[in-house]
């Protein structure tokens, strides 16, 4: 499974809300991010929902949420209107702890915590072009599983 960009146009939400049917897509910084099939392997699969419920367990008496993928993650630059903003993630697991920034699209602004179960064929994507991403929208904390 390859991360590929689909072209060179500068795409923003409203344009992904039209075309986007599937799990893997992403856009970052406009560009938009397809994941060619395969869809992830059963030990991938495995490791996200091993952590994400480990993560849940230990969250039970918090108002804290855990979410896995797919679930779009809008990370504005700045106040721009939501069919503005030119970058949404699908990170593998993540934590929420202020539940305002949730909606019934995702979510608007930066998880508190994000796990990206690296792959072979993802690693770079993730770790390159991801990994920066969330350091700008001040994600406090990320893992990268290998």
């Amino acid at each position: 499974m390859a991360i590929l960009k689909r072209d060179s146009h500068h795409y923003t939400y409203a344009d992904y809300l039209r075309w986007s049917e599937s799990y893997g897509e992403e856009l970052i910084d406009g560009t938009l991010y397809v994941r060619e099939p395969p869809a992830p392997s059963p030990s991938h699969q495995g490791i996200v929902l091993g952590l994400g419920r480990q993560i849940d367990t230990a969250l039970k008496d918090k108002l804290w949420r855990v979410y896995v993928a797919p679930f779009d993650v809008r990370l504005p630059k700045s106040a721009e209107q939501d069919d503005q903003v030119d970058t949404v993630v699908q990170p593998d697991v993540l934590i929420v702890c202020d539940l305002q920034k949730i909606d019934a699209r995702g979510m608007r602004g930066a998880p508190d915590w994000v796990a990206e179960v690296l792959s072979p064929r993802t690693a770079r994507h993730d770790q390159l072009v991801k990994l920066p991403v969330y350091e700008r929208a001040g994600v406090r904390e990320v893992w990268l599983v290998h």
